[in-house]
């Protein structure tokens, strides 16, 4: 996947097209990340021991990873990854500025 959880990302497609946020969580598997205030779907719970109240809970869907876009950390603006060695590890480079995204 060409991004990991921590990433700042903005979503390029969808009902919340032009929002950005982090990443929370990734699921390579299924190819879909989460990303916070990104997707907000209603969730019903039923009353339970560790919620007396029950009720009706907003929360974050996971997302389709190809609808999200790393954020350029020269411009600002979502760019697609490339991928260079640098001493002997695999580093992912916004194509935009060249900038490595890994830490």
């Amino acid at each position: 996947m060409h991004v990991k959880k921590g990433d700042k990302v903005m979503v390029i497609s969808g009902k919340d097209k032009g929002k950005t946020g982090n990443i929370l969580a990734a699921f390579p598997k299924q190819s879909r990340v989460l990303v916070e205030g990104v997707n907000i779907v209603k969730k019903h719970a039923k009353p339970s021991q560790m919620n007396p109240q029950g009720g009706i809970f907003s929360k974050e869907a996971p997302i389709h990873v190809s609808n999200v876009m790393p954020i350029d950390p020269k411009s600002g603006k979502p760019t697609r990854v490339g991928y260079k060695e640098e001493d002997g590890k695999k580093v992912r480079v916004a194509k935009k500025s060249g900038e490595v995204l890994d830490k």
